[in-house]
């Protein structure tokens, strides 16, 4: 007997199917979240609300630092060309926000046509008004680069009181707005200017609940010697570890982001390592970006979650008749107790909390017997979409991860390094010889020979437990020492002859030298009467 009811509660219960998990994210946030937020005032509060644009945008990548610590030349180097309304200098140059995006055509989009266009993810950034839309422009232009990703160019950073008055606009509300929507936030220093004004550490602070997407790049490391260079570090990991408050140890990448030659070309292999290391980080972004973007929703929706239970828990303590100002007053002056006493009710971490002094700031502008009471249902659904919605669009990102596994940055800096001897690497370790015409274990091989004759050899070949004895003397970890023995094993017979014996002792070398073995032996290391086998 009416069965018809249980179907129907079984129905809403079964998580929406979609066909890409952008479109997902949208329905997602237009149906179940947005009702929420828009009930409980949470765009004047905390983010305005999200548009179709945020969720189709390429991955973004932001650029903060103090003047002169290289941001504009850093995308200069990253595009290898100039880009419109692009101005370097040792002065405070870039005094405007450049969002650098893909265009056909190379040309500049002024903030206000800027936050009208429902195509750009930018057009909630009106609510900062004129004086900051003056300060914003789009530069357009066809790169490969930037097909992939855009990069968000900052003015620098300034110390002093009058440049912070003068902007008339809130920089650090801005560059929040900007931390929430982009994919990996950069923040640049000099190596020969560290200081950490007040502006840039009140900045690093606003970028609290995104350091996750922070990377810090030490700029301009060519001008200094190694040991100052050693010291210049220990002093910003130092100065990072007071502002940001996490337990992890933020990632800095050290080196010289422009074309001119190193002035001090001591560290260049550290150099190059590092930026190795960034270029992979930046290039992983697009075939990130849709976790991203899913992982930011969640956030967003927990955050709107424990805002529609102060909300309403501040509605009910609120006199419907007298004394409401009064009341009003001990409500702000004890929300962190309410903090407190909804986290015990609803077992929310503190973490999830927004900041309390900064609430406390914003209720005073507000009328609370404005606020709505508590609707179950709206954060049923809010409740729904993250235990079932979200898992299924997690399989969906990574089948969409699956099905372009070479979605990586491509052009620009990004290939100048791909291929060819100034790969990065290129002729190293088990790189050694790859252009030469003779076998580059050959040279060394009369000493491993020495070696090889005094293991007892039978028929031409040492055993496994024989060579064991001497590949153990590198003190290298039996892991290691194992896949040293598959690579060199050619023949996979379980027994070295003097051509595998030397290979192997070739790879020791290779990996005691600091270098990573290959998955597979390169061409240039199989020795010269096994090629055959090897093909």
């Amino acid at each position: 007997m009416f069965s018809w009811l249980g179907t129907d509660d079984r129905r809403k219960k079964e998580p929406e199917v979609f066909q890409t998990v952008s479109d997902g994210l949208k329905k997602l946030y237009k149906t179940k979240l947005l009702p929420l937020e828009e009930s409980y005032k949470f765009h004047e509060f905390h983010s305005p609300a999200l548009e179709d644009a945020d969720f189709d945008n390429k991955p973004m990548v932001l650029l903060v630092g103090q003047y002169s610590t290289g941001k504009t030349s850093f995308i200069r180097y990253l595009l290898e060309q100039d880009f419109p309304g692009m101005r370097i200098g040792p002065e405070p140059t870039t005094d405007s926000f450049i969002a650098v995006m893909h265009g056909d055509t190379e040309g500049v989009i002024p903030g206000n046509a800027l936050v009208v266009d429902p195509k750009k993810p930018f057009r909630k950034l009106n609510a900062f008004g004129n004086a900051f839309l003056n300060r914003f422009v789009c530069a357009q232009l066809p790169n490969p680069v930037l097909e992939s990703i855009s990069v968000i160019d900052t003015p620098g950073i300034l110390s002093g009181e009058k440049q912070r008055i003068s902007r008339g606009y809130d920089f650090a509300a801005v560059l929040e707005w900007f931390a929430e929507r982009v994919d990996r936030i950069i923040l640049l220093f000099d190596a020969h200017k560290l200081d950490i004004s007040d502006e840039f550490s009140e900045v690093i602070k606003a970028l609290k609940n995104h350091e996750d997407k922070i990377r810090v790049v030490l700029n301009k490391a060519d001008q200094i010697e190694t040991q100052q260079l050693m010291r210049v570090y220990g002093a910003l990991m130092w100065s990072l570890g007071k502002i940001v408050n996490t337990p992890e140890v933020i990632r800095v990448y050290i080196g010289s982001f422009w074309s001119h030659p190193l002035l001090i070309p001591d560290n260049r292999k550290l150099f190059e390592a590092e930026e190795q290391d960034l270029f992979k980080d930046i290039q992983s972004l697009p075939r990130n970006a849709a976790l991203r973007k899913l992982n930011d929703l969640i956030k967003r929706a927990r955050l709107a979650k424990v805002h529609a239970y102060i909300i309403s828990s501040l509605k009910k303590e609120m006199p419907s008749v007298f004394g409401k100002e009064n009341k009003k007053k001990e409500l702000i002056a004890s929300l962190g107790d309410i903090y407190k006493r909804i986290e015990r009710e609803h077992q929310i971490s503190p973490g999830d909390f927004p900041n309390l002094k900064k609430m406390q700031d914003q209720l005073q502008a507000q009328d609370l017997t404005k606020f709505q009471p508590l609707k179950p249902k709206l954060l049923e659904a809010v409740d729904d979409m993250l235990a079932n919605d979200i898992a299924g669009l997690m399989v969906l990102v990574r089948q969409e991860e699956t099905q372009k596994p070479n979605a990586v940055v491509k052009g620009g800096a990004f290939d100048g390094t791909l291929d060819g001897p100034f790969g990065h690497g290129y002729g190293e370790g088990a790189g050694e010889g790859i252009d030469e015409a003779e076998w580059v274990v050959a040279r060394d091989k009369p000493a491993y020979d020495e070696i090889f004759y005094t293991l007892s050899p039978v028929n031409g070949k040492v055993t496994g437990a024989n060579a064991k004895k001497e590949m153990v003397k590198s003190k290298l970890p039996n892991t290691v020492l194992g896949k040293i023995w598959k690579l060199a094993d050619i023949d996979k017979d379980g027994m070295l002859d003097d051509e595998e014996f030397a290979l192997a002792n070739h790879l020791i070398k290779v990996k005691l030298e600091g270098h990573e073995l290959p998955s597979e032996l390169p061409a240039h290391l199989v020795p010269p009467s096994k090629r055959k086998i090897a093909e």
